[in-house]
């Protein structure tokens, strides 16, 4: 079995088999991010006997539990079902996939941790109401891993980058050393093509493949289609066609000034009243990220916004681009002009990249006196505003964010640009490939650091 794409999984399934008292796993994330591929090759690489069952594609798996959850009950139902299966005590793995599809799995897995004997882990797609249901089963006897999309970092290792490589750059981001024109001129490159592709695996590795970007639209756009219909399939409760209908307007809201999500840009007269749910079940369901408008900036942030106003930001850049004209993906590539489309493409990527990272989403945006910032992020005594510039343009709110003393837990700012590293004493100016770095970046701020080995030779 051939493993295509290395993932940050990989070194967390490691993890996970080293700890003699590892509980079930239960990986989740959006359908199509690589979840099942990663498992397949981490439990063939590591267990003598591997049972793979997708309760999808094999319902009549899903009767296994029908005599209650003792694991040798489950096994002999297992057995009837395909005999070849081997149960090996502290050397089988249960890969069960598709969880959702199958709740009662997950009561088992309680029963599983107190057998110990076998190792169990599940698979699940955001998709679906099941998976609250999901959620409340065997508390305390399971553990939980949300895997996304490639970021930028994964995307810099399926290029052939080392993580020596990934080293180099964050000491020149912790150090302020700024790039020489070659290197900015790679690495921009690099992150215009993640840019435009995303981190889907298959797209990413289609485009390794070729060497270009050569049938990657399509499966965008396949991806795009395939997201439509999941809508359809899992959405209920809910109204399935304001549910499409905000899923096809994501490009809409960002192309506008004010990128704040108006459910009068859907339709004419529509009252948010009739799309409560709407937009919290597509980010459940993996596909959108939400970022909340702060009501004032400063700390905490959780709690200090206002559920009412949010932005929606595609959680695949990639698939934002797709979802575009025919011309957006060339222009991007090309470091085109994309006109009102082009602040939208870089606050979805660094919202994203922030995501990632496992930051929550929030902005500011006030009238009276005019400001507005793109991002806040926070360490262990700051508020931390952080600009996203598509342009050259002034930095009018982040330099009244710092000189204000009635922001007085606003102590330094980020801004993230086509630009070189830089520090001005007030903020950072990072070229926007380095986002991926910030949360260590912010961590490690105030310790003292050490000069690691560079990969560019210095």
């Amino acid at each position: 079995m051939e493993k295509l794409l290395k993932r940050k999984i990989d070194a967390f399934l490691t993890n996970w088999k080293a700890n003699p008292n590892r509980k079930p796993l239960i990986v989740k994330g959006a359908r199509q991010i690589g979840k099942t591929r990663s498992i397949e090759w981490f439990a063939r690489q590591n267990y003598k006997s591997v049972v793979q069952i997708n309760f999808v594609e094999q319902p009549k798996y899903k009767h296994i539990f029908e005599e209650g959850f003792e694991v040798d009950k489950i096994l002999k139902n297992i057995s009837l079902l395909e005999p070849g299966f081997a149960f090996i005590p502290r050397h089988t793995i249960f890969f069960f996939d598709e969880l959702q599809a199958c709740p009662n799995c997950a009561t088992a897995l309680k029963f599983f941790k107190i057998d110990g004997r076998y190792d169990v882990i599940c698979s699940g797609s955001l998709m679906g109401i099941n998976y609250r249901e999901i959620e409340s089963n065997s508390v305390g006897y399971k553990e939980d891993y949300e895997m996304r999309s490639m970021d930028f970092e994964e995307f810099l290792w399926a290029k052939g980058y080392s993580e020596d490589f990934v080293e180099s750059l964050y000491h020149h981001m912790q150090e302020a050393i700024p790039f020489s024109p070659l290197q900015l001129d790679v690495l921009f490159g690099l992150f215009r093509d993640y840019v435009t592709i995303g981190g889907m695996p298959e797209v990413v590795n289609t485009y390794i493949k070729n060497g270009n970007f050569s049938g990657t639209l399509a499966i965008q756009r396949q991806l795009l289609a395939d997201y439509e219909e999941d809508i359809t399939k899992y959405v209920e409760g809910l109204d399935k066609a304001k549910v499409k209908a905000i899923y096809n307007h994501i490009s809409t809201f960002l192309a506008k000034e004010n990128k704040r999500f108006q459910i009068t840009k859907i339709a004419r007269n529509a009252r948010n009243r009739d799309y409560i749910g709407c937009v919290e079940w597509l980010a459940d369901a993996g596909i959108i990220n939400i970022c909340y408008c702060m009501n004032y900036p400063e700390l905490p942030l959780k709690g200090n916004y206002d559920p009412k106003l949010y932005k929606i930001y595609f959680k695949d850049t990639g698939l934002l681009i797709a979802s575009l004209d025919e011309e957006a993906q060339e222009d991007l590539r090309a470091n085109k002009n994309l006109g009102t489309y082009k602040g939208a493409i870089y606050e979805n990527i660094i919202g994203d990249m922030l995501a990632k990272q496992g930051y929550s989403l929030f902005y500011y945006r006030s009238e009276k006196p005019p400001l507005e910032m793109d991002f806040f992020l926070r360490d262990a005594a700051s508020l931390i505003p952080v600009e996203v510039k598509a342009t050259d343009g002034a930095t009018a709110s982040l330099n009244n964010l710092l000189k204000d003393n009635r922001y007085p837990d606003i102590r330094y700012g980020i801004k993230l640009g086509y630009k070189n590293i830089g520090f001005n004493g007030k903020f950072y100016t990072f070229p926007y490939f380095l986002t991926f770095l910030l949360k260590r970046f912010i961590a490690d701020r105030n310790r003292p650091t050490g000069t690691p080995q560079t990969a560019w030779g210095e």
